[in-house]
């Protein structure tokens, strides 16, 4: 039989954000007392210094962490995927978003005629892209904004600093 501890690691490591202890302890069928006591022997196997890895309480919440020895690396990663340049099918989906914004992956889908969610995803990932909130639709789809990243990026003040479809056309169309 699996260990609480490792049905602890695989929860929270999956789930992300930080997560109640009673709903966790809810998840195990097990009481909070024993669920915390799991966490603490858990914790203990973290504190190794060989560990990349640290469990965190947050008042009545529990979060799987990287150390904070490793903010450097880290860092660096996420540079290097932040970095990475932008194919033609993103920067046609994020030109969707920031002349049409807020839009859901609905209405890129039903500009582009192809499923697109996971450029939108990507977009959000490096940055450029943010939940706008949700529609007051069926389903309560995510609409989706640039950020203050993808001005700097691509060098623009605000949004009103975006060039005009009809200039955008003319440029396409003198290639």
């Amino acid at each position: 039989m699996v260990s609480y501890q490792a049905r602890i690691e695989a929860i929270l490591f999956a789930y992300g954000d930080p997560m109640p202890v009673s709903k966790l302890a809810e998840i195990l069928g097990i009481d909070k007392a024993a669920c915390w006591q799991q966490m603490e022997e858990l914790q203990k196997q973290y504190q190794r210094k060989n560990r990349g890895i640290e469990l965190i309480q947050m008042d009545d919440h529990v979060q799987l962490c990287t150390k904070k020895a490793f903010a450097q690396e880290i860092k660096k990663a996420i540079a290097v995927k932040r970095d990475l340049p932008l194919s033609p099918v993103s920067m046609e989906v994020l030109a969707i978003i920031a002349y049409n914004q807020p839009v859901t992956k609905g209405f890129i889908e039903q500009v582009r005629g192809v499923n697109s969610g996971q450029i939108v995803n990507n977009l959000v990932e490096k940055g450029l892209v943010e939940e706008a909130g949700r529609l007051d639709l069926p389903g309560r789809p995510i609409s989706y904004r640039t950020t203050d990243v993808f001005l700097r990026t691509f060098d623009l003040k605000t949004l009103d600093d975006l060039p005009a479809v009809k200039q955008l056309e003319e440029t396409v169309e003198q290639e």
